[in-house]
């Protein structure tokens, strides 16, 4: 027994399951490898930086990585932004630089013509703008995975709620939730947000809003399901004969028995809006630009198909190793509730 079902696991139906995931390497490799891009994404600044994280120049102590400086306090009246490249360190100076010297943003004038082929100091090349293709693969992941997880969980939350109450209340509350749920099935999702995108700003928070808003009533209808088969179960009738609330009867009665749709099918969610999201920033209907997005590289990448290949093996190479990731640990996950699994 590890550490993990030592700490967190006390039911013995939870424990099957996890030994019957841990069974599958490919799924726990998939899982530390996930939740390192997670790390490596959300830690970019570290990573992937033109500014050093910690210097000492001219008898001073400085930390650029999380205190911008004023140029005129390095004796630069003629730029806006500090550009710690252009210092002139002497023996006794130092800085501790990141490993990719570059900004999600910032252009490397050095280069003649962009896109730029990898070099030494464009490791992935550079896009249309000279900017580091590997420092906007990294940045977007951030983006992609917020968007991504964000609006998995609340269409989870949303769809779980309606889905929940339809099913444990039935009668009128399901003939209506029914109706709203078909309605919603059959709008026109695309050409929707197409014309809330024109009409507001697009941004990650817009862009979740629409998913959510849409994306909902696939597991509303699952959990509507499992309320309907599980309300009538001896457990609940017990409880209610006992003066259990309503609401005690579902948070701790039918939803715990009902958590398998949610669990199953999270990874597969999470990979499909991972795939979403690129595709709205391929066509040009996602994050506005100069965002780091893996979608405006792959656009890039159909621009430029025959003279800047590095474009298009960086950003589908990103996409497909994460979305393989997800789909594995996906795959896993199902195979552990499954009931049908030998008990491991």
């Amino acid at each position: 027994m590890d550490f993990f079902e030592k700490r967190f696991i006390t039911n013995e139906l939870t424990l099957k399951r996890y030994r019957r995931f841990k069974r599958d390497r490919v799924a726990v490799f998939s899982v530390w490898a996930f939740l390192l891009l997670l790390f490596v994404s959300f830690t970019a600044e570290i990573w992937a930086n033109s500014k050093p994280h910690i210097m000492y120049y001219q008898g001073t102590l400085y930390v650029p990585l999380v205190k911008d400086y004023h140029p005129t306090k390095f004796g630069r009246s003629d730029i806006y932004v500090m550009d710690y490249r252009s210092l002139n360190f002497s023996e006794h100076d130092w800085a501790l630089w990141p490993v990719i010297q570059w900004n999600p943003y910032e252009s490397n004038k050095a280069l003649e013509t962009y896109p730029a082929p990898p070099t030494k100091q464009n490791i992935f090349g550079t896009d249309d703008s000279g900017r580091d293709v590997l420092t906007r693969l990294l940045y977007g992941l951030r983006y992609t995975l917020t968007f991504a997880v964000g609006a998995w969980f609340l269409m989870y939350i949303f769809g779980c709620f309606i889905g929940a109450n339809m099913g444990y209340w039935g009668g009128k509350v399901d003939l209506v939730g029914m109706r709203i749920v078909e309605v919603i099935q059959n709008t026109p999702v695309l050409f929707v947000t197409i014309t809330l995108i024109s009409i507001f700003s697009p941004g990650l928070l817009l862009l979740i809003l629409i998913t959510v808003a849409f994306g909902w009533t696939g597991i509303s209808m699952y959990m509507r399901g499992q309320f309907l088969q599980l309300r009538k179960r001896e457990y609940v009738e017990a409880a209610r004969a006992l003066g259990a609330s309503n609401s005690r009867i579902i948070l701790k009665h039918i939803l715990p028995n009902a958590l398998t749709p949610i669990v199953t099918f999270a990874p597969f969610t999470i990979a499909s809006n991972v795939y979403y999201l690129s595709v709205m920033d391929y066509l040009g209907l996602g994050l506005v630009p100069p965002t780091p997005s893996w979608g405006e590289l792959m656009s890039q990448s159909e621009k430029y198909f025959t003279t800047s290949e590095w474009l298009v093996w960086s950003s589908l190479g990103a996409m497909v190793i994460t979305l393989t990731l997800l789909i594995n640990i996906g795959l896993a996950v199902r195979d552990a509730f499954d009931s049908r699994s030998s008990v491991g």
